[in-house]
C-alpha cells in the first residue's frame, strides 16, 4: 500500500540535530542529505568568488564585516544613513580622528556622543562641508552638535527689557555676520569646544553667511572664515520657516543628517537661536514648547552651535 503521508502532516522539528536527513529530489531520483553537509554546502555556496563573497581564510563574519567595510558602509554616505547612539566615552581620541581623517568613519555614526568636561557632544553627520568653501577644499570630517545649549546669550547686546517693535534696542541689521552673537558672544563657545577637543582637531573653513538686511530680510552675503557658528533653520528643520531670504542659505544648505533620523533632537526642551533674520527686530529660534519660532534680538536664548572635527 501507498504512503499517502504529505510532508507538511509531519510532525515538527524546532531544533534538528546534524545527524538528521532533509530529502533532496534531484535528476537522479530522491535522496538524503544530513543538515550538517547541508550546510556546509551553503556556507561554501556563499564564500565562493560566484556569489560575491570570497571569504579566504577568513570567518564568514570577519569576511562579512569586510565585504560591508568595503563597500557603502565605509563612506560618509553609509554612516549618515545610521543613527546609532553609542557612548563613545569622555574624550576625542586619535583612534577617532584617524577614522575621520582616512574617510573609513570607522565605529563612528550619527547619533553617538562624547561627553566631555560635562557637555554631550552629538555627532550630526559626516562630510557635511567637504569641498565646500570658495575653492578651498575641506578634508574629511565630522560634524558635532551640543545636546544642550552652551550658555545663554542676546543676538545684539542691548537692553533685553525693551519689548517695543522697532526699537533700536531690538535690530538685524547686518544680519547674522555682524550680530554681537557671531562677533563676541560665541567667543565663548569657541573657547570650550577649542579645548575640549583640542586646536589641531576643529576645522577652520569658509562658508558663506547674511550680513545685510532690507525690508525685515536679509538682503546681501559674502565669504567669512568659520570655526564654531549657529545653525540655520534648514540645517535644522531641513526648510526654511522665518528666514525666507535665499541669503541665509550658505555652503550647508540641507539638513543635518541628526535630525532627519532622530527629529527628537531638534526640540530638547530649551529655547536656543538660529542664524535666520525674521524681521528688522526678530532673529529665528527653536522653541522650547517645540516650535519654529523668532524673538527679539535683545533677548538672551540658548547657544547650541554647530562645528567640525578631524
Amino acid at each position: 500500500m501507498a504512503n499517502t503521508t504529505r510532508i507538511k502532516d509531519l510532525s515538527s522539528v524546532t531544533t534538528p540535530s546534524d545527524s538528521d536527513v532533509i530529502a533532496v529530489d534531484g535528476a537522479n531520483g530522491t535522496k538524503g542529505i544530513t543538515l550538517a553537509n547541508l550546510a556546509t554546502t551553503i556556507l561554501n555556496k556563499l564564500s565562493s568568488k560566484t556569489y560575491g563573497l570570497d571569504q579566504g581564510t577568513k570567518t564568514l563574519p570577519m569576511a562579512v564585516n569586510e565585504l560591508y567595510k568595503s563597500s557603502v558602509g565605509n563612506s560618509a554616505a553609509g554612516h549618515n544613513s545610521i543613527f546609532r547612539g553609542k557612548n563613545l566615552g569622555t574624550s576625542y581620541t586619535s583612534a577617532m580622528s584617524k577614522a575621520i581623517q582616512n574617510g573609513t568613519f570607522d565605529d563612528l555614526y550619527v547619533g553617538d556622543y562624547l561627553t566631555i568636561n560635562g557637555t554631550v557632544y552629538r555627532i550630526a553627520g559626516f562630510n557635511i562641508i567637504k569641498n565646500c568653501g570658495d575653492n578651498v577644499s575641506i578634508g574629511n570630517n565630522m560634524c558635532l552638535v551640543p545636546d544642550s545649549a552652551l550658555y545663554n546669550a542676546q543676538m545684539h547686546n542691548t537692553d533685553s527689557g525693551q519689548y517695543t517693535e522697532g526699537s533700536a534696542a531690538n535690530t538685524t541689521t547686518g544680519a547674522y555676520a555682524n550680530s554681537d552673537m557671531r562677533t563676541s558672544n560665541l567667543a565663548q563657545a569657541t573657547q570650550k569646544i577649542v579645548n575640549d577637543f583640542g586646536s589641531s582637531h576643529v576645522i577652520s573653513y569658509r562658508d558663506v553667511l547674511p550680513n545685510a538686511t532690507a525690508d525685515g530680510q536679509s538682503s546681501g552675503w559674502a565669504w567669512y572664515d568659520c570655526k564654531v557658528e549657529l545653525m540655520s533653520e534648514v540645517m535644522v528643520y531641513g526648510t526654511k520657516v522665518w528666514a525666507n531670504s535665499g541669503y541665509e542659505v550658505g555652503c550647508i544648505n540641507s539638513q543635518l543628517p541628526l535630525f532627519t533620523l532622530a527629529p527628537e533632537y531638534i526640540h530638547r526642551r530649551f529655547n536656543y537661536w538660529l542664524r535666520g533674520v525674521r524681521s528688522a527686530t526678530h532673529f529665528a529660534l527653536v522653541d522650547s514648547y517645540g516650535l519654529a519660532y523668532a524673538n527679539y534680538a535683545s533677548h538672551s536664548f540658548g547657544v547650541r552651535p554647530l562645528f567640525f572635527v578631524n
